[in-house]
């Protein structure tokens, strides 16, 4: 009992201290980076959660803002850039010819670019963007756990079904978050291996593994199959010499190759790539393949009638509706998102737009030059970003945006303060009243 009551008497100190905003500024500032632990909590589980979450967000930073300060951080390239897409959808209603609820409904989608400054200046005067980091993944390990869980009757079917082992949300969200944690553990692990820390480096083994098992034998998405790998390129090209790199990129091709034989799942997924393989579509209908090339088709049309500035914002699925009138089959398909974050852009707002994502990604990538774990986990989110945005429009899409947003704007700027503080590594950067 003696030794319970010091643990308690800690423990009542802290909630009186986060209580204490009020009067004390640094307390402030600890309830608006726990403010973002709970968004990287919910994020894998929640949309509602996670917009309420960012709220408060917002109401508890505004009361901390430096002005002065904030204003020079704005005049950041990096910052400059995702407020100039939203910009650009916000002009964009302009020349739509969309209904007014199709534009305002379009704008939504890039809102959130709008919190990413935000974020950068946040995390480059705090300590404690860590916090985040492992928030995130102690939540996404409690979903591949939960996944397992509910997996087991479905896995004893003859066929494989879209929603095996998916507890919220969709298989392409949970996918997206397994490969981004699998992938992001690379550095850590070597680190701890190096440091010859090793209880702690195989259970981050054990973790990634996990990881890996799920998107392998109990269900993952087309796109995590063809981002993963780009990832784990990019990791071995940044973190080791080229022999080295070529001789891991082999035995990962190796251990892919045995999944998929052991793996019935992964069987289905890597083929239904390869039109007219099917895996869940019926008989007779086009499959999902063949409905995306069609989208794409038809973006490049749209593209070529307005190249300079599209065609508005909201404008996609008008255009689609137009252009699938009298037609059948695959032709008669309707869609206001092609599938591809750049066409959705080229049509919306035309070359222009196209300029601003593309800069806007090229800008976050050069945050993320140095090393540390922190500039891993920034440049594994962007490059994250870039490769499934190809197949789907992730800037866009909730939970790959807001993982694109929080990942960016916390990694970014704990680059951003690791630099101006000269400190060694923004992953293990000590909580001090200085960055408070």
């Amino acid at each position: 009992m003696h030794q319970q009551a010091p643990i308690r008497a800690a423990f009542a100190a802290n909630v009186l201290f986060v209580f204490s905003a009020w009067h004390d500024p640094v307390a402030r500032l600890l309830n608006v980076d726990l403010l973002a632990v709970a968004v990287a909590i919910l994020l894998p589980w929640s949309t509602t959660g996670v917009i309420i979450a960012m709220v408060l967000w917002l109401c508890a930073l505004v009361p901390t803002l430096d002005w002065p300060a904030l204003l020079r951080s704005l005049k950041r390239p990096a910052c400059l850039a995702p407020v100039a897409l939203f910009g650009l959808a916000l002009a964009g209603m302009l020349w739509s010819d969309a209904a007014w609820a199709a534009r305002l409904h379009a704008v939504g989608p890039a809102v959130k670019l709008l919190a990413l400054p935000l974020l950068l200046y946040h995390f480059e005067r705090t300590a404690r963007g860590s916090w985040i980091f492992v928030a995130f993944l102690a939540s996404s390990v409690l979903l591949l756990l939960a996944s397992y869980g509910v997996a087991g009757e479905a896995l004893r079917t003859p066929a494989p079904h879209i929603d095996m082992g998916i507890v919220v949300k969709n298989h392409l969200d949970q996918s997206h978050v397994f490969a981004l944690c699998a992938i992001a553990l690379a550095y850590p692990i070597a680190s701890r291996f190096r440091a010859q820390s090793f209880p702690a480096a195989w259970l981050l083994v054990a973790i990634a593994l996990g990881f890996v098992a799920n998107m392998a034998f109990v269900n993952v998405s087309r796109t995590a199959l063809i981002a993963t790998p780009v990832m784990l390129a990019v990791y071995l090209m940044r973190h080791h010499e080229w022999r080295g790199a070529v001789g891991m990129l082999c035995a990962a091709a190796a251990v892919g190759a045995l999944c998929w034989f052991a793996s019935p799942v992964l069987q289905a997924k890597i083929g239904s790539l390869f039109p007219p393989y099917r895996l869940y579509e019926p008989a007779g209908e086009p499959t999902s393949i063949d409905i995306r090339s069609q989208y794409w088709r038809r973006s490049v049309g749209f593209i070529a009638d307005a190249p300079l500035f599209g065609h508005g914002t909201g404008s996609t699925r008008t255009l689609f509706e137009r252009a699938a009138t009298g037609q059948v089959g695959v032709a008669a398909e309707v869609t206001a998102n092609p599938h591809n974050q750049t066409l959705n852009v080229a049509i919306q707002w035309g070359a222009a737009g196209v300029a601003a994502l593309y800069a806007m990604w090229l800008l976050h990538l050069a945050l993320f030059r140095g090393e540390g774990l922190a500039s891993w986990i920034g440049l594994v989110v962007v490059v994250q970003n870039v490769a499934s945005s190809l197949f789907n429009s992730h800037v866009f899409d909730f939970e790959e945006g807001w993982i694109y947003v929080l990942g960016v704007g916390v990694a970014g700027g704990m680059c951003l303060g690791a630099s101006r503080h000269d400190l060694p590594d923004p992953g293990k950067i000590p909580v001090s009243d200085r960055a408070a």
